[in-house]
């Protein structure tokens, strides 16, 4: 696969990233990353042990580690944690490749996250309850999601279609190179 370029999948927490990701890599033939796994089997920690011990600036510093890592290699569908984009840094890394943004409106969101059986994994970003929480951190971080993003999924539909979606998007990226 050397020579073609990764897919960073980027957005909030409950996007669908990581279950696009393992679909879209399966149908296109490439490897799948997933960055908040990658730091768990480097440190033999979960993301909230992580940010229990050393807070969330010691998270973010193995998620630039984690993402530097996988930037080495080509060909790859990267599943990235939401807050990736808050570095600058890591915002370089991305633009090395193809970035999709998995944008959905904060109320499906907060929904996933209520459902969701790793909720326990995912620490309070700002100590407010899911609801807010998922309106605040959007606000903050939506200018970089879409800073990033050459393309923009729309995450709140059927994982068929935005599979469809995302491989017809690589298309018309390939064919603009």
């Amino acid at each position: 696969m050397s020579g073609e370029a990764n897919i960073y999948l980027i957005g909030a927490r409950a996007s669908g990233k990581t279950t696009l990701g393992r679909r879209l890599a399966a149908k296109l033939k490439r490897p799948f990353v997933d960055t908040d796994q990658r730091i768990g089997l480097r440190t033999g920690k979960t993301v909230a042990e992580i940010v229990a011990a050393g807070g969330w600036e010691a998270f973010r510093e193995a998620e630039t580690l984690a993402l530097s890592e996988v930037a080495v290699f080509t060909g790859q569908v990267v599943s990235c944690g939401g807050g990736i984009v808050l570095r600058p840094e890591n915002r370089e890394l991305l633009a090395g490749g193809r970035v999709f943004y998995l944008k959905a409106p904060a109320e499906v969101l907060a929904e996933r996250l209520e459902h969701s059986p790793a909720q326990a994994q995912r620490p309070s970003l700002t100590g407010a309850g899911i609801r807010d929480e998922v309106r605040q951190v959007l606000a903050e971080r939506e200018a970089l999601y879409l800073g990033c993003a050459q393309v923009v999924l729309r995450a709140d539909q059927p994982l068929a279609a935005l599979v469809d979606e995302a491989v017809a998007a690589i298309g018309n990226l390939e064919r603009r190179r």
